[in-house]
């Protein structure tokens, strides 16, 4: 059975995101900005991969990264949209 996509907010840490899959037992999320608008899909693995990257840093969002799921080189500023699902 194919359970629901989870819902988060753009605003939310790659952080918090991964512990949001491990308490739902999630293998990926729904990001959705602040007008609600669904910008992308994240996977545990995608995730998994930018916090185990020498760029990552506790403060990068969902909204930074970039489509290729890959942390982006002087985040900082950075807006990046993620690919629609």
């Amino acid at each position: 059975m194919d359970r629901a996509v989870l819902q988060v907010g753009d605003h939310m840490t790659v952080e918090v995101a991964l512990a949001v899959m491990a308490g739902a037992r999630a293998g990926r999320l729904l990001v959705c900005d602040n007008d609600g608008l669904c910008t992308g899909l994240v996977t545990r693995a995608e995730l998994s991969a930018v916090r185990d990257s020498p760029a990552y840093t506790d403060r990068l969002r969902l909204r930074d990264l970039p489509g290729d799921g890959a942390p982006p080189a002087g985040h900082a500023g950075s807006h990046g949209r993620l690919p629609a699902p």
